[in-house]
């Protein structure tokens, strides 16, 4: 297959959705009645965090040296990198995490709902209400380019996951690991003249910070209602 061309990305205020429970203090904090026995309880927690195990010892495709520290968000940051789905995403497979967002609000809530919704279709259960923060970021840097018609990617796009992410995981290992590539910019699947972009590496995410909430809400229907709160 003919690799994507390249090309100079400088995007600010990126969107990534995250769901507002990961945005409060740790699970374990009223358990702790004193600083050394949240330190214990620090401990505790870790021996199943995927990211602070990928801190200390990595992943199988990723090496602890390439996640970040002493900038703000840096744990968000290092988690998309270590935490996988089963089966991976996209662009990533269970080795190793990657960055996704898109370039504005409105595609990433496409993205976002789409996958949710299909997990409430998977319990035959319409009914559900989730907040949603928006972490925003900028990069810059040379992208491999899937938006023009001379990309070659029509299986990466599609919107079946079964066709799509296989491909999609196979192209960006070969990017990343044989042209050097750290990222990919692509139209979003789920929205249409939307862009969305995956980036490789934990160290192109620039300028992280919290934007707005959003609350998902689905009343029966497999098409939720949308609000900024």
């Amino acid at each position: 297959m003919r690799l994507p061309p390249r090309a100079d990305i400088s995007q600010r205020d990126t969107v990534k959705l995250i769901p507002t429970g990961r945005l409060k203090e740790p699970v374990l904090l009223p358990l702790a009645e004193n600083h050394g026995a949240m330190e214990d309880l620090a401990e505790l927690e870790g021996a199943t965090s995927g990211r602070l195990q990928a801190q200390e010892g990595g992943l199988p495709d990723l090496d602890p040296r390439e996640l970040v520290f002493g900038r703000p968000g840096h744990n968000f940051i290092n988690a998309a990198f270590a935490y996988t789905r089963p089966g991976g995403n996209r662009f990533n497979d269970d080795d190793r995490g990657t960055w996704y967002c898109a370039f504005d609000a409105e595609t990433a809530l496409g993205e976002v709902s789409f996958h949710l919704t299909r997990e409430l279709q998977a319990i035959d259960r319409f009914d559900n209400v989730t907040d949603y923060a928006e972490l925003v970021a900028d990069f810059v840097g040379s992208f491999h380019d899937l938006r023009g018609p001379d990309s070659h990617t029509d299986a990466v796009l599609h919107s079946d996951p079964a066709t799509a992410y296989p491909a999609g995981q196979a192209l960006a290992k070969r990017l990343r690991k044989d042209e050097q590539g750290i990222g990919i910019v692509y139209p979003s699947v789920r929205h249409q003249s939307g862009t969305c972009l995956a980036a490789f590496y934990p160290d192109l995410v620039q300028n992280l910070r919290q934007g707005g909430i959003w609350r998902l809400q689905w009343q029966g229907s497999p098409t939720p209602t949308i609000a900024s709160l």
